[in-house]
């Protein structure tokens, strides 16, 4: 080729054919004007912004339904825009610019660029947004809007930060805030790492989606694409990111010795320190995602081999017409009849020959006929949403066993400030409703105990700031730093006062506690040893 920059122009053109198609499916939209929005420097404001919500609640993994896009709408209209529109006005706009603009009413959207080493044009596929089902109270049957992956690309793009440096930018702006000590910045970067590594994974699984519904509608481009990506993020990712969770863990113990109590710190420290617990949260969620991301990139490999091979099986099944390849023949030549069995044998291979297994002979022997008869009448009758329904209730009064156990400490601590499980077992063993509050059954009790070892020292204050600053994960099952804010949020709300810091200790004296009188899940009684705990609240 003569000129060797002209390579990989269809990617660079796939670029511009984003913003192209989104260009040309709003300007030559009236619809515009009827909510106030006649210039296209407006329009392409509102757009965007709409996409911004999309990929922040799709890397949020939460629902975006079009009342929520409405919501959002019209709370930028207020704040910002200021157009005579209603809330009904800012949820019919979301609607257009998502279903007509984003989507192009549903029909496929192509950009053709030039491929000067084909010497044609290649057809592109352009898609902004996709669509789910969800359930809402597992009976509410909505859709969901999520940005795909030329969504994504579209919006990064605009950060002219080309796709496989973004997390090595990111990771270097990082380390220079961290050697810096400007924790406040590096939570910031810490985060964004944590959403392109999201992000990755993300783009993983769809691609993992794609093959399962049609392997020849991926191409070897395109497979060879992820997999440099994973290899890039997967390379170095996990043992930096080792290293800088082990410099912050040191440099928040220094700050710790240095100040055996946390309240004689002076407002910069309690913030840097705030800012180190914070960044080696993300760390380990960054390091969990880069392990999710190794998995998935096993998990993709191992699934484009296979339907790649079933794909090739199928293309060695040779398929006859009996009225030309056989009735045809035989009319024309009579004597092909001695030579039939040549023609239907494969029709009638035998499976392979089976062995006697003498360790079958050993084994105990069920009867089978009864069983197999009561299958047989059996009439199976299964409500998929009324499973989900028992699912649910299940789940909640199981979450309802934690928080009283949680609830039954936190209560004491508030009422004597300090105590140990010693101390506890002998005010409330013989006592059995108390005690069923505190072990609601042994696997929950331990658990919750487990928690409150790793936790150690738990910084309330802390805990508020990152749920209300940063993205948090919806969690379906138990999470001690959840339900401990809102078991002190409830307490404080009937005038309790407001706790800062609660701490769990093991007590290192060779002793140990005796439960005796509790029950494990399946009801059984059980008597339990466990190592003698102290927990302390520090208060306000």
């Amino acid at each position: 080729m003569q000129y060797e920059f002209l390579k990989q122009f269809p990617k660079r053109m796939k670029n511009v054919g984003l913003y192209a198609l989104l260009f040309s499916n709003s300007v030559q939209k009236t619809t515009w004007r009827q909510y106030g929005f006649d210039s296209m420097d407006e329009q392409m404001n509102v757009i965007f912004a709409v996409m911004l919500y999309l990929m922040e609640q799709s890397l949020k993994e939460e629902s975006c339904m079009m009342d929520d896009i409405g919501a959002y709408i019209d709370s930028l209209n207020t704040s910002s825009f200021q157009k005579p529109v209603s809330y009904d006005d800012c949820r019919r706009l979301g609607d257009f610019i998502v279903n007509v603009i984003l989507s192009n009413e549903g029909r496929p959207m192509y950009f053709e660029g030039y491929d000067f080493e084909k010497r044609g044009y290649q057809r592109m596929n352009i898609s902004y947004v996709a669509n789910r089902i969800v359930y809402l109270d597992t009976e509410v049957k909505r859709t969901s809007y999520y940005l795909t992956d030329d969504g994504y690309n579209l919006l990064l793009g605009t950060l002219e930060i080309e796709s496989n440096m973004k997390l090595t930018i990111h990771e270097m702006i990082f380390k220079m805030h961290l050697e810096k000590q400007s924790y406040d910045k590096a939570a910031d970067e810490v985060k964004n790492v944590f959403n392109l590594l999201r992000m990755q994974l993300q783009k993983i699984q769809e691609a993992m989606h794609r093959i399962r519904r049609n392997a020849l509608n991926y191409s070897v481009s395109d497979y060879q694409s992820i997999l440099e990506e994973n290899m890039d993020t997967i390379r170095d990712t996990r043992k930096q990111f080792l290293e800088y969770r082990d410099m912050v863990k040191t440099r928040a113990r220094e700050l710790e010795e240095e100040h055996i109590n946390v309240h004689k710190l002076d407002a910069e420290e309690e913030e840097k320190l705030g800012s180190l617990r914070i960044i080696e949260g993300y760390l380990n969620r960054a390091i969990d995602e880069h392990q999710k991301i190794l998995n998935s990139h096993l998990d993709l490999k191992a699934l484009y081999t296979k339907e790649l091979e079933e794909l090739s099986q199928m293309s060695l099944i040779r398929r006859f017409s009996l009225r030309t390849e056989l009735f045809d023949k035989i009319l024309e030549n009579p004597d092909g009849l001695t030579r039939m069995e040549g023609f239907f044998r494969p029709l009638f291979v035998q499976g392979p020959d089976k062995i006697y297994n003498l360790n079958k002979a050993f084994e105990l022997q069920r009867p089978v006929r009864k069983k197999a008869e009561e299958d047989r009448q059996e009439q199976i009758d299964f409500d998929e949403e009324q499973w989900q329904r028992e699912q649910e209730i299940l789940r909640q009064k199981k979450l309802e066993k934690y928080r009283g156990c949680l609830g039954f400490l936190l209560k004491r601590l508030l009422e004597q400030g300090e105590f140990s499980l010693a101390q506890c077992w002998e005010e409330i063993g013989q006592e059995p409703e108390a005690l069923r509050q505190l072990i609601p059954n042994v696997e929950i009790f331990k658990e919750v105990m487990v928690e409150l070892i790793k936790s150690k020292e738990i910084d309330i204050p802390a805990l508020k700031k990152e749920r209300s600053e940063f993205i948090q994960e919806a969690s379906g099952g138990f999470q001690l730093n959840e339900m401990l804010l809102s078991l002190l949020e409830d307490m404080e709300a009937a005038g309790g006062r407001q706790v800062q810091e609660i701490c769990t200790y093991r007590i290192d004296d060779g002793t140990a506690v005796e439960f005796s009188g509790v029950y494990d899940e399946k009801e059984n009684p059980k008597t339990i040893r466990c190592s003698n705990l102290l927990f302390r609240a520090k208060k306000s």
